[in-house]
């Protein structure tokens, strides 16, 4: 069948051609109808093309035709007609994952990686329910997720439906503020309408998840006709422009300053525009920032790299005037601050398509609206050179990085490992153009050479910091780019919020390296615990810290999955694992390394647990 269906699609066998070609290989007349409408819906020639089936079927052609490769889901019984529809109907491919919420975490690396909106379905209102972790990890990074679930609707008959939402509410009210809309259809004709709907929404920038509930009768109707089109003709894509007169003055306000500031933002990457800032910054001779990132936008090893912004900075203190914002969100997103985010006396240029994340908290003197990668050409061509400052940046980052070379190797060749060596490890040993998924808050990634050129590592992670995403994530990835090595960095305490991961990736034949830094710690939270230096931090004792008594296996549990792997202890052991793993990857295969990692920073040395033993305080052993 996937001959015919090539075929059909490359246009060397016609419609007529293709029923007979399948009934003659046992299919009825109709069914081979069936497959036959989604494949016209999605010919690349057809703008549009009306089909007749049930709402479940109707949803798969439009999906199709909008350019999904993938469903990411975890089934569930009201969605029967959507799957029912999946079952002889080539084109995408369904990913199963034992959570919602880890289905979310595979759209979402797969978004990322591929700059695709993800396809995705879940179930009613608890499985809806269930993926709101990972949900709002995406919203925060703006990620386009065209998200479905079956509903029971609380509104045809009974208000106290099992797998309804509760009398009186909508299953939509759930993850509304985790979403750029929410909608509830009833009507089998209108499906495809609303999942058109769905992904012009979510991919419109700024992207971010939709949610579109489907109630099981309109997607098990039958019979039902309605137009389908084509991506085409209804997913606008146009890059924006500022005016001239705002660009010139940007760039004179550039021009006028002493020691300018680039802060660098993820819609940099996101709409390709990593060259043009690099052209920028070498032209200006300015120093470039990260900021509350879940992309590395700038290469961090070139001379004008300063790492994440931050106040406490030497470069920073000595005096920035302005700060140009690139794609980024404003500063001041954690807490009230005890000081200014930025200094106060810089001007601050802003720069990128999302006007909500401007001004939200400091001032803005020039701002350009428009797409980071066609802006930043404007401006560039608005900007003369000034290649003075490019001296101070250099030498500034030479020493910051000579001092950081010499810090971290004096923590190597500790048991275990310091995070120190074992990030340098990684960083010479993995492929130099690997995408490092990372879930791993305290991990060391310095060593990496990371960016968007030729033989640079790219970087993905999340800034809403909701654990249970990387392995999903890094599945995603991989199925973004098969062709390159996909791995995922990632804590020990992340790995039991997202482990079912490991069955998915054998399932699918989907080679994904794990490396797990398993301190037995939630050490980020340890960090918060100490900085409050209250009883915790002056007994040693910090609640619910330590992740041993009992040890976790995570070889064991990976391997309970039909994922092979192995401890490493050491950095020759490391190493060794690592390239092992490469070669299981060659084959086709998920594997998974276990670094037995040290813990750093204050509390480090404390294993002190909750004591309390139930078996012992029974009256009756039973």
């Amino acid at each position: 069948m996937q001959h015919l269906v090539r075929r059909f699609l490359d246009h060397d066998l016609g419609r007529r051609g293709f029923v007979k070609s399948m009934t003659g290989l046992g299919f009825t007349a109709a069914a081979a109808q069936a497959i036959l409408q989604p494949l016209v819906a999605s010919e690349n020639g057809s703008a549009s093309n009306t089909v007749q089936g049930t709402g479940g079927e109707l949803v798969v052609a439009q999906a199709k035709a909008a350019g999904a490769q993938y469903m990411f889901t975890n089934p569930g019984s009201f969605e029967v007609g959507l799957f029912d529809a999946l079952v002889d109907t080539p084109g995408i491919q369904m990913i199963v994952g034992l959570h919602e919420g880890i289905v979310i975490s595979m759209a979402d690396g797969y978004h990322r990686v591929s700059g695709k909106p993800a396809f995705v379905n879940v179930h009613v209102i608890a499985g809806t329910a269930q993926m709101a972790g990972q949900l709002y990890n995406a919203s925060r990074d703006g990620s386009a997720l065209v998200i479905t679930a079956g509903l029971n609707d609380n509104e045809l008959f009974s208000d106290e439906s099992g797998l309804a939402p509760r009398p009186g509410f909508d299953q939509k009210d759930i993850n509304r503020q985790f979403t750029k809309i929410s909608w509830e259809a009833r009507r089998a004709d209108t499906l495809p309408l609303m999942l058109r709907r769905a992904f012009k929404t979510a991919a419109t920038e700024p992207g971010g998840p939709v949610y579109l509930a489907m109630t099981h009768y309109a997607l098990e109707a039958k019979g039902v006709k309605a137009e389908i089109l084509s991506t085409e003709r209804f997913m606008i894509r146009s890059r924006v422009r500022p005016s001239a007169a705002e660009t010139e003055r940007a760039a004179r306000l550039i021009s006028e300053a002493k020691r300018p500031l680039v802060i660098a933002g993820d819609e940099v990457w996101k709409s390709g525009a990593q060259q043009e800032l690099l052209a920028l910054a070498e032209k200006m001779g300015v120093g470039v920032c990260d900021f509350s990132s879940g992309y590395r936008n700038f290469p961090t090893k070139h001379p004008h790299y300063l790492g994440g912004f931050s106040m406490g900075s030497e470069f920073v203190k000595r005096g920035v005037d302005l700060l140009l914002c690139v794609g980024t969100r404003d500063f001041g997103g954690r807490m009230v601050p005890s000081s200014p985010d930025v200094p106060p006396a810089a001007k601050i240029v802003r720069l990128g398509i999302d006007t909500a994340s401007m001004s939200r908290n400091y001032p803005t003197d020039a701002a350009l609206v428009g797409d980071v990668k066609e802006t930043l050409v404007d401006l560039m061509a608005a900007l003369k050179a000034s290649g003075a400052r490019a001296g101070e940046v250099r030498e500034y980052t030479a020493g910051v990085r000579a001092r950081a070379d010499e810090a971290a190797r004096k923590n190597y060749g500790r048991s275990p490992m310091h995070a120190d060596e074992v990030g340098a490890v990684m960083a010479r040993t993995l492929a130099p153009d690997a995408i490092i998924v990372s879930e791993n808050l305290t991990g060391r990634h310095d060593a990496f050479r990371l960016g968007f050129r030729e033989n640079e590592q790219m970087w993905i992670s999340n800034t809403g910091n909701g654990l249970g995403w990387g392995i999903g994530a890094a599945i995603g990835a991989k199925l973004a780019a098969p062709d390159r090595q996909v791995v995922c960095s990632i804590g020990d305490g992340s790995v039991m919020y997202s482990a079912s991961g490991f069955w998915t990736q054998v399932r699918y034949g989907i080679p994904v390296l794990t490396v797990v830094w398993n301190n037995m710690n939630y050490q980020t939270v340890r960090f918060a615990y100490d900085a409050y230096r209250g009883r915790m931090a002056s007994s040693g004792h910090y609640a619910g810290m330590y992740l041993g008594d009992p040890d976790i296996d995570f070889v064991r549990l990976a391997e309970s999955q039909g994922v092979k792997g192995e401890k490493a202890a050491n950095a020759a052991q490391l190493e060794a694992a690592l390239k092992r793993g490469a070669n299981v990857l060659r084959d086709g295969k998920p594997y998974l390394v276990e670094v037995a990692t040290a813990r750093y920073g204050g509390g480090a040395e404390s294993t002190w647990h909750e004591s309390f033993n139930l078996a012992g305080k029974r009256v009756k052993a039973v």
